[in-house]
């Protein structure tokens, strides 16, 4: 999800005010003079410490400025303790083993993009408030370290890195046969017929390429995103809503803006529009498909969980949570072309296409300076690089980034201030490139 804060509070002055600091806050993020990373960490502000936490340190879903940052240091990493999910199960077998072979990083020298600044790879996580990050070359891992509130074990959510999975699942249903992405998106849902998504092909949602009346500026508390966090459970609701109640109904509301196939256009409801059409293909939930597809054949250490709706359904947009390594794993296979823990997991026509990506000259439309000449095929963004990299993003940091011919896996998750990507990435991408061109020198 862009721009996104992960505000669950409902809009009344108190969450305006909520707004307006967080608007405070891009302001500083321009002046360079954003929160310091460590006195917002969970231990050293407290939240949510002792049996029961002091009032004034507690984070509840009601709460109205209960999930903007600081706090979202602790959120994210405790999603499951504030809203519904569905588990997405690790499978009967023993964890695939992820081997150490560890490799001195901290002092990679990288320098941030556009000021010429430079740091080294421990400073650059500390810079883009990393909760955690796992880097594996050639499999084993070389770097692991956790910060704040996320430990081993835990799911972190990982915001629009869904999409990736969605568009992942999509891709091999369109593999077997089962999913055409030249078709109309009604050959598979028919209640999509008089909405924005009545004349779109499949391919057009896959690749974002929808023209769709629906902005995500967190800014204007009449934009469509906050009904659609309301719509699906992700924002409290109030007594006296009488919006849709769940993902389906809000997505049946969206109308027409522009013509598809014409641009690159990032919006969430695309990712929830496709995990319908995955849905209604496979005849599974997401949850169901993704256990059986990839988490039980990868041999995750944990089981992962999606956010849901109050009649069950996986938010496809940026619901799913999963432990680091386990992110990695999944990163692993993707690199391996499909092949992971003893066996081919996807078909390798699958990441064949992805890695081709799409039209740039599509995607340059939407004007992401920080990443000039890449493309979005299937939910992933594509660099072309002279390294094939290609990543999953979503927004205050999270990543899989993902380099082929550094044989190099980066998995990471954080609790930035500022949503956009576009504020890390001058740091985060040149760190990944850096860490790459070491690691290949071993």
């Amino acid at each position: 999800m862009k721009h996104k804060s992960f505000s669950l509070q409902t809009i009344t002055p108190i969450a305006l005010a909520a707004l307006l600091s967080v608007a405070n806050i891009q302001v500083m993020a321009q002046t360079a003079a954003l929160p310091d990373p460590a006195s917002t960490t969970v231990q050293a502000l407290g939240w949510m410490q002792g049996f029961p936490p002091p009032p004034d340190k507690q984070i509840t879903f009601d709460n109205p400025v209960g999930n903007v940052f600081p706090r979202i240091r602790w959120t994210f990493s405790h999603i499951r303790e504030l809203v519904p999910t569905a588990n997405v199960w690790r499978g009967t077998g023993a964890p695939s083993p992820l081997r150490a072979a560890p490799v001195n990083l901290d002092g990679v020298r990288l320098k941030v993009m556009g000021t010429g600044e430079e740091l080294t790879f421990a400073q650059s996580l500390e810079r883009n408030y990393t909760d955690g990050i796992v880097v594996l070359h050639k499999g084993r891992i070389v770097y692991e370290k956790y910060f704040g509130a996320l430990t081993p074990e835990r799911p972190h959510l990982a915001m629009s890195v869904t999409k990736s999975f969605v568009g992942t699942l999509a891709a091999l249903l369109a593999e077997e046969g089962t999913l055409q992405p030249d078709a109309p998106v009604t050959q598979y849902l028919p209640e999509m017929k008089n909405t924005a998504y009545g004349d779109a092909t499949v391919r057009q949602v896959m690749d974002m390429t929808i023209g769709v009346k629906y902005s995500e500026n967190y800014a204007d508390p009449k934009a469509e995103v906050w009904d659609y966090a309301r719509a699906g459970g992700m924002m409290a609701q109030g007594k006296d809503y009488a919006g849709p109640k769940s993902f389906d109904l809000f997505l049946q509301g969206l109308q027409k803006e522009g013509e598809h196939g014409q641009a690159f256009a990032y919006k969430t409801v695309n990712a929830e529009v496709l995990a319908w059409l995955v849905r209604r293909a496979s005849g599974k939930s997401l949850a169901q498909l993704m256990s059986e597809r990839i988490w039980s054949r990868i041999g995750a250490e944990q089981d992962a969980y999606f956010m849901v709706d109050r009649i069950g359904t996986e938010s496809g947009g940026g619901g799913l949570n999963t432990a680091l390594r386990d992110l990695a794993r999944f990163g692993e296979m993707m690199r391996n072309q499909g092949r992971y823990n003893g066996q081919q997991v996807l078909p390798k026509a699958v990441f064949e296409d992805i890695q081709r990506g799409a039209d740039k000259a599509q995607f340059a439309k939407a004007g992401y300076t920080t990443l000039p000449g890449w493309s979005y095929r299937n939910m992933w963004w594509v660099s072309h690089n002279d390294h094939g990299a290609y990543m999953a993003r979503g927004i205050h940091g999270q990543a899989v980034y993902i380099d082929p011919k550094a044989q190099m896996v980066i998995a990471r998750y954080a609790s930035h201030p500022i949503a956009a990507n576009g504020v890390n990435d001058p740091i985060s991408l040149p760190a990944y490139q850096a860490v790459a061109n070491a690691l290949m020198k071993k």
